[in-house]
């Protein structure tokens, strides 16, 4: 049966900064072209362009506070997804925002910042206070904490500085590796209590690859919010609108 839609079909291009690791873009890679089948139907789902990054060139700028190298090194893929037809521009790491953000700044393609989607669901859940679980960066990021409390109103709570190096190491050296361990998500899912004992409504997986350890099936009472889903959906809210 011939298709009713115009073809081709009119969409904009979603321009992917993967890389940050390969397990999160490969998920966001999925998850764009799930969302949109299930928004357009039939065959259709997405139009998507990644650049992938060097994971080993983004770990040594993180690990030796190389920020400004890490934004001269990103503008650059970020001007290959724009050359390549990019609509609109995602980074796949809660921990590069640091330097993408002030690129996308500068620039007019449409870019849409892990935080927006996560503290917009937040602010619906009617929550104030979370905790937040990411790379040592993110968790320490005072521009995103006042992200979050400026733009929505959520005052972000952060586990110890020792609970902090255990959720950095096990994202650096099993997640981004996609080694899943039994004894990490049990530090992870301890962690959590903890925050929710200093008053955490409701946690924040603030790295991209946190979702292939612990989800909201593993804490069925306390809200889950997962910066990769919530970033993906608005991306396909945005393709479509």
């Amino acid at each position: 049966m011939e298709s009713a839609k115009p073809r081709p079909l009119r969409q904009k291009t979603v321009g992917v900064l993967g890389g940050m690791s390969n397990q999160a873009t490969g998920e966001y890679y999925r998850l764009l072209n799930e969302r949109l089948n299930s928004r357009l139907g039939g065959w259709d789902n997405g139009e998507i362009v990644i650049v992938s990054v060097n994971f080993g060139n983004i770990e040594y700028f993180v690990r030796n506070d190389k920020w400004d190298e890490a934004k001269t090194y990103l503008a650059g893929k970020v001007e290959s997804l724009e050359r390549a037809g990019a609509d609109l521009i995602v980074c796949v790491s809660n921990t590069m925002h640091k330097v993408v953000e002030p690129i996308m700044s500068e620039r007019d393609t449409p870019f849409i910042h892990i935080a927006d989607p996560t503290g917009e669901a937040i602010r619906k859940a009617g929550l104030g206070r979370v905790g937040l679980l990411g790379t040592m960066p993110v968790m320490k990021s005072q521009e995103l904490h006042s992200r979050y409390r400026e733009k929505f109103g959520v005052e972000i709570i952060t586990p110890s500085e020792a609970d902090r190096k255990i959720v950095d190491q096990i994202i650096f050296n099993e997640l981004v590796r996609r080694e899943l361990r039994d004894d990490s998500k049990r530090e992870y899912l301890r962690i959590v209590k903890d925050m929710r004992a200093q008053g955490a409504e409701g946690v924040i997986l603030g790295c991209t690859e946190i979702f292939l350890l612990i989800g909201q099936s593993d804490l069925p009472d306390f809200p889950v919010f997962d910066t990769t889903e919530l970033h993906v959906q608005a991306a396909v809210d945005e393709a479509l609108g």
